[in-house]
């Protein structure tokens, strides 16, 4: 198998019709710092449905967390139904369903995407992955538990709704953030999603990004929304990160292949994304448990992946 990798170069932007280019895998990734400048952490990024902009903001956030100096992994947990991969203008060579059958090491799956950032690229189309068996969904954790020592922060775009995966990976994460738009239904599932997190998980605290919203007072108004639900109906509290607009540059960053913090790196969005990371980044609830990040693998392997 090869070893040499050859991470996205920072300064090459594709142009509007660019197709996803093939990335060398087997990147050597060194040791993480002994003092790291974030942190060590895990973000979960999951919605109640499709179609709210979760993929673009695991991917962007990820790039947010890369800009403090954080080393990124960016896991694409929507294992059947991948898409982060063309998010981040790549073609992957192997994926998680090569590393599930053990066809290959998880350090040839990984793609050096962006300065700081490597992405674990899952499969589209394929029913076994969205469906994984106990026995495959350990061997793809235990696969995944070496890497503990080589990154500061792991971001999971975990798939949509309440399936069992999505479920396993938000509620194994120190922050499991919940992205949810003005549409009505947006908010209802969004709750469902919090619901069998507090009833099955027993998590206590969802943070909360409202996405697509017009003006900064729509996302508060979205917020408070689903803050009433949950408070009136569930035992658990939700912080409001902030408010990503609707911005027409996304849709082109992702026509570009390029994720919106590089393509249009001041972009509306784009700075309401830096400003979400820096929270994240700043908050006080930090897990500064030796081997924090290894918790996260430790609680999958124990669970199975399961709620």
């Amino acid at each position: 198998m090869t070893k040499n990798a050859h991470p996205l170069s920072p300064s090459s932007t594709p142009p509007p019709d660019a197709s996803p280019r093939p990335v060398e895998t087997g990147s050597v990734i060194p040791m993480r710092s002994a003092r790291p400048k974030v942190a060590p952490n895990v973000v979960a990024i999951t919605s109640g449905k499709g179609g709210v902009g979760k993929t673009n903001v695991a991917a962007n956030l990820a790039l947010a967390y890369a800009e403090h100096g954080a080393r990124v992994l960016c896991i694409d947990a929507d294992l059947g139904l991948a898409n982060m991969d063309i998010v981040m203008g790549v073609a992957p060579t192997y994926t998680a369903a090569e590393l599930v059958r053990g066809e290959v090491a998880v350090e040839d799956v990984l793609l050096a995407v962006h300065d700081g950032v490597w992405l674990l690229p899952g499969a589209s189309g394929q029913y076994d992955l969205a469906n994984l068996s106990d026995v495959a969904r350990r061997n793809l954790f235990s696969a995944v538990d070496s890497l503990d020592d080589r990154f500061d922060v792991i971001v999971v775009d975990t798939g949509a709704g309440v399936g069992t995966n999505a479920v396993g990976f938000a509620s194994a994460a120190k922050d499991i953030v919940v992205v949810v738009t003005p549409e009505p239904t947006s908010v209802a599932d969004a709750y469902g999603m919090i619901k069998v997190l507090v009833t099955r998980c027993a998590v206590r605290r969802v943070k909360v990004i409202t996405s697509m919203v017009a003006s900064t007072a729509e996302g508060d108004q979205v917020f408070r929304r689903l803050a009433s639900l949950v408070t009136r109906f569930l035992d658990a509290s939700l912080d409001h990160l902030g408010s990503l607009p609707r911005d027409p540059a996304l849709s082109r960053s992702v026509m570009r292949g390029d994720p919106i913090l590089r393509a249009y790196p001041d972009a509306p969005y784009s700075r309401a994304m830096r400003a979400i990371a820096s929270r994240l980044v700043q908050q006080d609830d930090v897990d500064d448990r030796a081997g924090a990040i290894r918790l996260f693998w430790r609680k999958l392997l124990r669970q199975g992946g399961r709620p």
